[in-house]
């Protein structure tokens, strides 16, 4: 999933929530729920704040109780990904604790001290920017926490604080060996009122790091194996109604009338709401709600844009607009002079893929509880983005948004999906309607993959310009799709003169030393709402990119390996796993009836090159991926085993949908609904994977979508080499392989 960067990438996001423009310091000492911080203005005022909170609070991100336990606030949606352990890390490092000791919590849905820098001071998790948001600014949080315990023994003790160091839990006195522990202290700290600044210079160098690096446990699995995570759908109130909503079966048609009698007579039904895009029922029990609501009857409007829309008419359109080079669209980027390599080239190849629409099918599915009180509403979400939803239910339901209280519960997966709030405006609305009482609304599976912000559909078209020795010297790059920026973040996108960088996302500011190359983008609106989904662009980007690099390989005849490394000469890190991936392949080796195949990807500032070792049937064509090979740096690795299994996530994520996954539209209807017509890839059909991380000192990448780009491309380069076909198409099309 991505985002466009800056603050004009979040001033949309955000519309209808303010966020101050603070300073990183700023940003980092501005306190939390209890007002304790660096800038009280005065001893009294945190004498004041620590007498609500009881516990001990050196900055916003930090408690420490008298028993010394130290709570720390974790910014970021945990949705499997592992960041509410990896992020407090950081903070636990600098500040010298013992992790034994360390309790993690949700941090509270206050952007201005837990937002994230790249997304302008938003809370939004996302686009792999988590750890590379926080790094910095999380490790300053530690290293301020831990000179106020310094600086408040220093003070107990009447010795100079130069003369005091920490270890795990407690602070030292050099010169007498005093040793006295952050409980202790937390019984009498006081927060001084001017703080020495402190910067990257203070952090620790790498060599000392005593958890950064190593393979802590992740705080959220003990509950989930022992059934006490608590997901948006375990939510339970008192007094709680449950809710589904009937909504348009064609995205953008209005109810033009409805007859909700016989709705209103299902047992345990308290209410049936309008609302400005569909019915919601109301009622004790979820299945009430869904009885209710099977009995409802409407009519629509029939006059939506969507209904002329079906998606493989729509797909050979795009195709057809992607080669028309009449056709200007936007430039995304330019460099050289593209135009005259092509027309002066030795060879020019070109190439057109496609990609259909696929859904995220989390399996949680969307939900959201809700609860109207006078002027103020409480919400119950599995979000991606407090600060997006705030803004949403803020604007649906006509409350300030300084009355909205998200509270973010664990995700039963996101991919993107639960960026939008559609489904907490559903609760919002239909709070308001039942003041005083919780609404809980979920979504069937059908109602999700149905009313799914899907991953757009795509045309691209690739030229390149060979010279007499097959070299790549120019790259002409089309890209035809909706736009998903423009949807969400509108003032945004204008903002980017119509640049997408989610849709063009993986396409852009290449590693490979291409002299001449130009990315267009060509925006279409057809009326079908699409989103961000795991890895968005890259996942067919780098499918287009990486399986027309092996064509010109071939073409070259050069190595799909030694084309690659010779394109990245002057960048190290992306040689060293294209190299290592294909070491740990064997890559050369004889495989009777299989092929190995290479993809690397650049995405989200990490590196990685992924190996597939493939079968075909060529009586039904089925393709069969037997192991995939993975080398990722992802520069500095807080928690190494967790990276191996973000990019076994990855992989899997990608593999299901380079082979089955589809979701195709009729008059703008999803002909999809659940599992059995949209199959994922299952356990019996997962491949081995073995992930090396290849530890460096660079500042970390992202790492929760960096396995999936590569698989796709590595897989159809390996049918490649089993059968002489190219698949240009996502899903992979395998009827063609039939013989």
């Amino acid at each position: 999933m991505s985002f466009p960067t800056g603050s004009a990438g979040v001033a949309a996001a955000t519309e209808g929530v303010a966020f101050a423009r603070l300073s990183r310091r700023a940003f980092l000492i501005t306190s939390g729920g209890c007002a304790i911080a660096f800038a009280f203005g005065g001893l009294a005022g945190a004498r004041r704040a620590l007498a609500q909170a009881r516990d001990y609070q050196p900055n916003a991100w930090v408690r420490l109780a008298f028993d010394g336990t130290v709570t720390i606030y974790s910014p970021a949606s945990e949705m499997g990904q592992g960041v509410m352990t990896a992020m407090p890390l950081l903070i636990a490092e600098e500040m010298d604790l013992d992790w034994s000791r360390v309790r993690v919590e949700q941090a509270p849905s206050h952007p201005k001290p837990f937002g994230n820098p790249l997304f302008g001071g938003a809370m939004s998790t996302g686009g792999s920017r988590t750890t590379q948001g926080y790094y910095d600014l999380l490790r300053i949080a530690g290293v301020q926490a831990r000179h106020v315990m310094m600086a408040s023994a220093a003070q107990r003790w009447g010795v100079p604080e130069l003369e005091c160091d920490t270890e795990p839990h407690r602070v030292v006195h050099l010169n007498s060996g005093r040793r006295m522990s952050y409980g202790e202290i937390a019984l009498f700290a006081e927060v001084s009122s001017t703080v020495p600044q402190f910067g990257n210079q203070h952090l620790k160098p790498a060599s000392r790091f005593r958890l950064i690096g190593k393979d802590v446990p992740r705080v959220d699995v003990p509950d989930k194996i022992f059934g006490r995570a608590r997901f948006g759908i375990d939510v339970r109130l008192p007094n709680m109604l449950y809710a589904t909503v009937l909504r348009a079966p064609v995205q953008g048609e209005t109810l033009e009338k409805f007859d909700d009698s016989a709705a209103r007579r299902v047992d345990g039904v308290r209410a049936v709401v309008q609302l400005p895009y569909g019915v919601g029922v109301v009622a004790d029990s979820y299945w009430a709600a869904r009885k209710g609501r099977a009995a409802l009857r409407g009519e629509w409007s029939h006059r939506a844009k969507a209904r002329t829309y079906t998606s493989d008419k729509a797909l050979a359109e795009y195709a057809v607009r992607a080669r028309n080079f009449a056709d200007t669209g936007v430039e995304y980027e330019r460099i050289g002079d593209p135009d005259g390599a092509l027309i002066g080239a030795a060879r020019v190849l070109r190439a057109e893929y496609t990609s259909e629409h696929v859904a995220h099918a989390c399996m949680e599915p969307m939900n959201c509880t809700a609860r109207v009180d006078g002027e103020k509403l409480e919400i119950w979400a599995p979000t991606q983005s407090p600060s997006i939803l705030t803004a949403a239910v803020s604007r649906a339901a006509g409350i300030r948004p300084e009355n909205v209280t998200c509270h973010v519960t664990l995700l039963g997966g996101g991919f993107g999906r639960r960026i939008d709030a559609d489904y907490a405006v559903d609760a919002a609305l239909l709070a308001r309607a039942i003041p005083g009482r919780p609404v809980k609304v979920v979504w069937a599976r059908e109602d999700d993959i149905q009313n799914d912000k899907f991953r757009p559909l795509v045309a691209q078209h690739l030229s390149a310009a060979l010279d007499a020795e097959g070299h790549l010297v120019a790259l002409r790059h089309r890209i035809v799709g909706e736009s998903i920026i423009a949807r969400v973040l509108p003032s945004a996108f204008e903002q980017a003169g119509g640049r997408d960088a989610a849709v063009n996302e993986g396409a852009f500011h290449l590693k490979y030393a291409i002299p001449n190359r130009v990315l267009t983008y060509l925006r279409e609106q057809r009326g079908v709402d699409v989103g961000f989904w795991r890895g968005v662009g890259v996942g067919y980007t780098k499918f287009a990119i990486e399986t027309f690099l092996d064509e010109l390989a071939a073409a070259a005849r050069k190595s799909p390996i030694e084309y690659r490394i010779a394109l990245l000469a002057g960048e190290p890190r992306a040689r060293a796993v294209v190299e290592e991936a294909a070491r740990m392949a064997e890559w050369g080796k004889r495989r009777p009836g299989r092929a190995l195949g290479i993809a690397y990807s650049d995405a989200w500032n990490s590196h990685i090159a992924e190996v597939a070792e493939v079968s075909v049937d060529r009586t039904t064509g089925k393709i069969t991926v037997h192991e995939v090979w993975c080398a990722v740096d992802c520069g500095v690795a807080l928690q190494p085993k967790n990276v191996a299994a973000q990019i076994e996530s990855g992989v899997m994520f990608g593999l299901s949908h380079a082979l089955m996954e589809r979701i195709s539209i009729r008059g703008g209807q999803p002909l999809q609904s659940n599992f059995h017509n949209y199959p994922v890839l299952r356990m019996n059909e997962a491949p081995r994977v073995q992930v090396k991380v290849l530890v460096t000192e660079n500042r970390p990448g992202g790492i929760g979508e960096v396995g999936l780009p590569p698989v796709a491309p590595a897989v159809a380069n390996a049918v490649a080499v089993l059968t002489g076909r190219r698949l240009r198409k996502l899903p992979l099309e395998q009827h063609l392989l039939k013989i």
